[in-house]
Parts: C-alpha cells; sequence; structure tokens
C-alpha cells in the first residue's frame, strides 16, 4: 500500500529509509537543478579538489532545465519539466557517495550503478510528472541563486526554494526496489502468458 511523504530539504537518512516504490511524495525547501554541462563540471571540480558553489548533503537534484524570465532585475521560473536521467548515470554514485545528496528528481529512470548507490547511501529516485511544466513552475516560490550561468540557462546550476512540489512518485528506493524493473517482468510474464510460453 502506497503512502505519501510531506519532506523538506535538506533530507535525512530517516526521510529516505522508510520510502518504497509507488510512494507519492511532496517536496519543500531549496533544491537544485542539473544537466549535463553542470554534472560535468561538478565532477570536473571534485576531481581537481576545486570548492563547489553549494552545500550539496541532504540535497535534491532535479534533472531539468527551467524556462526563466526576468522581471524587475529579479529570475522567475516559468516553465520546469524533467529531462531524461539516464544521461547523467555516469555521474550518480559520486553525487550520493561524495557530495551527500539524497534524492534525483527526473524521468525516465537510472541504472544499476545508480541503484547501487541509493541501496549503500540511503537515496531515493523520484519521477516528476513529464506534461505539468507549467505546473510544477508555479510550486517555485523564488530562484535564491544561479550557478554557472556560462554554460547556458538550461544547463546553468539554479537554486529554487518550493513548496510542496508534486507528487513526485518513489520509482527507485534505498531498498533496492526499482518500478521500472517491476512494470518489466509483469509485461514480460503477461506476454508470455498469452503467447503460451512457460
Amino acid at each position: 500500500m502506497s503512502k505519501e511523504a510531506h519532506l523538506t530539504t535538506p533530507l535525512r537518512k530517516e526521510d529516505i529509509a522508510d520510502l518504497r516504490i509507488g510512494d507519492i511524495v511532496y517536496l519543500s525547501g531549496v533544491l537544485y537543478t542539473a544537466r549535463d554541462m553542470a554534472h560535468l563540471r561538478m565532477m570536473e571540480r571534485l576531481w581537481e579538489g576545486k570548492p563547489l558553489p553549494e552545500d550539496f548533503n541532504g540535497a535534491v537534484i532535479f534533472h531539468a532545465g527551467p524556462i526563466v524570465s526576468e522581471k524587475n532585475r529579479e529570475w522567475e521560473v516559468t516553465v520546469i519539466g524533467p529531462t531524461t536521467s539516464t544521461r547523467m548515470e555516469p555521474f550518480s554514485e559520486a553525487l550520493f557517495k561524495k557530495l551527500g545528496v539524497k534524492a534525483i528528481i527526473g524521468k525516465g529512470g537510472m541504472g544499476e550503478g545508480t541503484q547501487r548507490a541509493l541501496v549503500d547511501y540511503y537515496g531515493v529516485y523520484l519521477l516528476a510528472p513529464p506534461g505539468c511544466a507549467v505546473i510544477l513552475a508555479k510550486l517555485v516560490q523564488r530562484i535564491l541563486a544561479v550557478h554557472w550561468l556560462d554554460l547556458g540557462v538550461p544547463e546553468a546550476i539554479w537554486v529554487l526554494e518550493v513548496t510542496e512540489l508534486g507528487p513526485l512518485i518513489v520509482a527507485m528506493d534505498s531498498q533496492g526496489n526499482n518500478i521500472f524493473r517491476e512494470v518489466e517482468e509483469r509485461a514480460l510474464a503477461n506476454m508470455r502468458e498469452i503467447i503460451g510460453e512457460k
């Protein structure tokens, strides 16, 4: 039976430990957008021993490139939706192990390396509903900062304050459960039954 959780960042191990695939999460607090180029720069800075622009311990990373506008010299998010997460697979273990990230929001799921990192470091992968980018933008209260704007607006790290961002679906949990794998297994079992295979 799935449950609903209302969490505030920074997240703790205790926030993650009880979440299971299928649970619904609403997030409040601060989260960070990051796509391909931001992940690459974060890893380069880690390898070179250089500081990062934010403390990501307990953080939520949103795989998203928001569309923003500037009003009265302030940035405002007009649209924000998830991008495909598998492109960031090579960086996920370092996010959880070295930076202390606790959750990733995206779409499409991630691979076995991410699944292992979620188990080893108590993390969770959350699905954001695609097609709801305007609605999600309304849950962004304000932009607190932007880093690495030289990468371009979609690839920069945007520091967002959100209230009840969701509904987000737990798709990969800290116990090794994976909603994508379960759906695939059920689909294959149904297909075998339809064509009469044992």
